[in-house]
This record gives structure tokens, sequence and C-alpha cells, in this order.
């Protein structure tokens, strides 16, 4: 275990590095031809495998258009070299726009139509591509293929075996350099987020659309590098090469490898091009063999071998006594900075569902510095109203505006950019990051640092990072989960999660706080540090508006308090009016208030 424990403690770049510096290296090893072709093989295979990962495996998008990315990307290549053009860095560079041209082009229209409109346009698109050159089989060849390619340059100099792959396996590992940087970003997350729920992403002010859109064009960007490579490898194209049984080999690499892992595409491409493609017979029965490790990769293995290996390296760090809970410190009093608050102001909101009138010309009007309760039975439409102010939903009638900006019918991701922060009543955490990532993807549209900044770790992503995760830490102990900021977000018990999602909400200083249902589920000591940090808001400034059941809690905490029933207002006031209403007693409660109708009568 002191072996082990040395290993761990070494930088988390240090491995992949060292794989890195070995790949590369293996010219040098005398591994003779076919070895040193199956590896280029399979760098090439990893290329396009990686950018169904960042698609899928991040941006929970299914589509197979990697295939026909990585044929735009070689027949590209392809047209230079017969062209003259066989500098080999002029052909990566026009496969790889060429190739993300292909995934905006074919990108745009499958997300806008939504559901599983974009994994049909990819397939389709996939199906196409022998069809596409025969129809311009002039310059590409047809069906028969293109040839009469010319060797490739670099820079003016020829290219000798040796040479062609050291370009291969530097291209490799640069990408895979460039996605484990993107993936370790706040970028990353936000990723991760939208594949979790796109809601939750739409709240914290990110455009779904833009975001699918990226993950699936900048995947398309290492297929059509990978095209560019392949068309070098045997100066030769086949449309063949491109079909449906190399998409879908392209996704049992995925699954079986570990789709939402940077290293999972090596891992499974590696495993494919070494394993059933070494067989001649295999040829024959390759997608019924594909399908096996489909079902294998994505039942059998949950998350591939890379989870199998994180499983692994997390019995090791338990038997080294690396991984100890910390145990929580003595409970501070929440104290936050001055909080901008603004006025959210809700006039006349009407919704209807068909042939259900959802909301009835509701009210709200809450205000900084205090806390606004709404409160209602089952289905009155509070969280309907939440939806409606957060822009997940179209007003049929009237308007909102926080402070003097009108929201009405804006998207939900401008809409959060106005300052508005909320929690679901089923919290939503995604998965594979700690509880201090989780809290720091709160504060994505603060302190923007763009992809490409990511990508090269320049001084913009440095101070962004830095920013987020000061901030996180200081929402935490605020909180009290500091003790827990390095486990993962997804194993925390529900009490726990609740807290995280406040706490997500609270580290971007919003203007309005929509809490919705947020005690449910906790117990005395977390609705204890609940009502402290809630009171610490509305002392610091903020706006709270609280959907609560816990109608003990909502007279604790409440300034005012609004009453729907049935999509309508039915009462507000103080704490101690609505404790006192009949129709609230008796909506609301239950409450047997015979007598007191009676005595209103009177």
């Amino acid at each position: 275990m002191v072996v082990w424990r040395r290993i761990r403690a070494l930088p988390s770049w240090a491995p992949p590095l060292l794989v890195a510096v070995v790949l590369v290296s293996v010219p040098l090893m005398d591994l003779g031809m076919a070895t040193t072709r199956q590896i280029q093989l399979a760098c090439v295979l990893a290329l396009v495998v990686s950018g169904l990962n960042l698609s899928l495996g991040y941006g929970g998008e299914l589509a197979l258009g990697q295939a026909a990315m990585y044929a735009a990307g070689a027949y590209t290549a392809g047209l230079l070299s017969q062209a003259g053009h066989t500098d080999l860095v002029v052909q990566l560079l026009a496969a790889g726009a060429v190739a993300l041209g292909v995934g905006v082009l074919t990108g745009i229209p499958g997300l806008r139509l939504g559901s599983w409109s974009l994994a049909m346009t990819s397939f389709f698109l996939v199906l196409l591509v022998p069809d596409i050159m025969a129809i311009f089989g002039g310059p590409t060849g047809g069906r028969n293929g293109l040839s009469g390619m010319e060797p490739p340059t670099l820079f003016g100099a020829d290219l000798d075996g040796d040479g062609f792959y050291v370009v291969i396996a530097v291209v490799t590992v640069g990408w895979f350099a460039v996605m484990r940087n993107l993936v370790a970003s706040r970028h990353g997350i936000a990723f991760r987020t939208l594949k979790q729920s796109p809601v939750l992403a739409a709240s914290q002010g990110v455009s779904v659309f833009r975001m699918k859109l990226l993950a699936y064009a900048i995947g398309a960007f290492p297929a059509g590098l990978a095209g560019a490579l392949f068309a070098n490898t045997d100066l030769f194209i086949s449309p063949e090469a491109f079909g449906f049984t190399f998409a879908t080999a392209v996704l049992a690499a995925a699954i079986l490898g570990g789709v939402a892992s940077v290293y999972g595409a090596a891992v499974g491409a590696a495993v494919m091009q070494f394993g059933p493609n070494q067989s001649t017979a295999f040829q024959e029965y390759a997608l019924l063999f594909y399908g096996g490790f489909l079902i294998v990769g994505g039942v059998l293995l949950s998350g591939g071998l890379t989870r199998v290996g994180r499983l692994v390296v997390a019995g090791l760090d338990t038997r080294a006594g690396l991984h100890r809970p910390v145990e929580p410190g003595e409970p501070t009093v929440p104290s936050f900075d001055d909080l901008d608050g603004a006025v959210l102001d809700v006039e006349g909101i009407e919704k209807s569902f068909g042939g259900n009138r959802a909301l009835r010309g509701v009210r709200l009007d809450a205000r900084p510095g205090k806390v606004t309760a709404l409160i209602g039975p089952n289905g009155s439409g509070k969280t309907t109203l939440l939806n409606m102010i957060c822009g997940f939903y179209r007003a049929d009638a009237g308007r909102i505006l926080v402070g003097d900006a009108e929201t009405t019918n804006l998207p939900p991701h401008r809409v959060a950019s106005t300052g508005i922060a909320r929690t679901f009543q089923t919290p939503a955490v995604p998965e594979h990051v700690t509880v201090l990532e989780a809290v720091a993807s709160g504060r994505y549209t603060v302190d923007r640092a763009s992809m490409f900044s990511a990508v090269l770790r320049l001084p913009a992503h440095r101070r962004a990072t830095q920013a987020d995760r000061r901030e996180a830490r200081r929402i935490l102990d605020i909180v009290g989960m500091a003790h827990l900021r390095n486990e993962i977000a997804t194993d925390l018990p529900l009490g726990m999660r609740r807290m995280l999602e406040v706490a997500r909400a609270v580290v971007a200083r919003p203007r309005v706080l929509l809490f919705d249902e947020v005690a449910s589920g906790l117990d005395e000591n977390e609705l204890v540090r609940l009502a402290e940090v809630i009171r610490a808001l509305r002392d610091a400034g903020a706006t709270v508006v609280l959907v609560e059941h816990n109608f003990r809690l909502v007279l604790e905490l409440a300034d005012e308090i609004v009453v729907l029933a049935q999509g309508e207002v039915i009462a507000e006031g103080t704490p101690a009016e609505i404790g006192r209403h009949p129709r609230v007693l008796r909506e609301y409660l239950g409450a047997d208030v015979v007598g007191s109708d009676r005595e209103e009568a009177r």
C-alpha cells in the first residue's frame, strides 16, 4: 500500500503523460509493421470515438453522425492530395473545418426539431454517405473509391512510415489533451449538468440549444482529423469504410470503454482494434458482434471499462487509507455579504394546459429583504408559477418583471441571467462531480471564460476557476457542508442534496431566490440550518420566494404569505393573518372551520 500511496501522490496528468510518451515512442521499440499499423488504426478510431463521447457522454445527445464527419474529413484530405496539396497540416486543418461545418449544418435542424430528431438525422446521414459519393462520382471516384492520392508531406518534407506514425500519435495525444482540458473545466461541468437535466442547466443560465450544438459540432472535429489521417494511411478511400457498420463500431467502442470518460474512447478503441478486428471472419458477422459489445458495455459493465477501473482505484484508496471522510467542524453562524435584491412583480399571469386552467390571473409581489411564502394544496399551481417565472412555460396572459426588466416569455437561460436562481422539488445533481464542483457550477454565467481559454488554460480560465472554487468553499461553509466538498455529489443523502441545491443557487449572488419545497426530507438539525440560511439571505437583502408545505416553517420564516388554490390567489397577508384565515385553514390544512365561518358571517 505504500507504493500505491506514492503513485496516488503523483499529479493527475502524470499517468496520461506517461502513456503519451510511450505512444509517440513506438517507432523506437521495433514492434514490427503489422503492430504499428494496428496502433495507428486504434488512434484513428479513438479520435472518432472521443467525438461521440463528447456529444453523447457529456452533452447527452445520441447521434451517430461521427461516421459521416469521418468520411467528410477523409474525402477532403483525399481531394486536396489529388490536387497537389500534400502537406498534412493543411489537410488536417481543412478536414477538421469541413467536419465541423457538417456537424453545425446537420446539428441545427436536428436540435431545433427536438426529441430524437438529431439521432435520426445523423443516422440517415450515415446511410446516405455511399449514395452521396456515387452522386459526385467524378471527383470522389463513386462506389469504386478515391485513388491517385500522393504521399503526405510535412512542411514540405517527405514523411516515411515512422514519421507518419509520429504525426498520428501527436495529433491523437494533442486532441485528448484538448478534450481533457475542456471536460475538466467549468464547461465540462455544464455539459454534465445538461446531460443530467436540461431544465437545471437552463436555470443556471446555460443555453440548452447552444451547448448541445457545441458538443455535437466540437465532437465532429476529431472525426475530421481522423478521416484525414485514415486517407493518408493507404492513400485510398472506399465509401464502404464509412457506413453503418463503422458507425456501430464507434458506438460499441464508446459504450465498452466508457462513454462518460475522456480516456474511455482510447480504451474502447484499443479493445475493438486489437480484439475482434484482428479476425478476418469477424467482418461477416460484424453487426452481431458489435451488438454483443453494446450489451456487455451498456448492461453488464454499466459505465464501461473505465468505471471498472475507477472502482478498483477507489478500493485501493480505501485499503491504503487515502479516503477518510472529513469530520464536520463547529457550525458557523450563516452570514452573507450584501445582496442586490430585486422586486419580483407577477401581474395577472394566466396559463392553460389544453382545457385545464393551471393559473388564473395570479399576482405576486416579492420585495428585497423579505421572505415571501407561496403556499397551497397539491395541484394549486405553485410549481407552475415558479416555472412561469423561470421561463419554462410561456404565459397566456399577464407579465413578469424582475426589477425594471420584463422577463415574460423570455427563454429560461435569459431569465436566469437577470439574477433569478432556484431549487427544485427533486434535487438534480450531475453525475461524477464532487460537491465542490456541483456548487461551483452555479456560477457558470459569472466571470465568463471561453472554451478556448479553458482548452489553452489561459489566465481568464484560471481566474474564473479560482473564483468559482473560492466562492463554492465559502458557501459550503455557510450551509454547513464544507467537510463534504470532496465527496461525490450523487452519493449524498436526500437532505444533503437539498442543502447542496441551496448552496448552488446562492453561490452566484442572485437577486431573486426561488425555493421549491426545499425543506422536504430534511431532519431537525438540517431544518434549523436551513432556517438560519434563509434568514441570513433575507437580512443580506435578497428577495426570497419560499414554496413550502411545512406550515410551521412558513409561519416562522415568512414576512408575507400568498395562498393559491385551484390556480387562483385566495389570500395574502402576514403570517398572523394567514394563520387564522378560514378558507386557508379549510383548503390548505383541512381544518374544521365551520365555527369560524359562522363567526365571520356575523
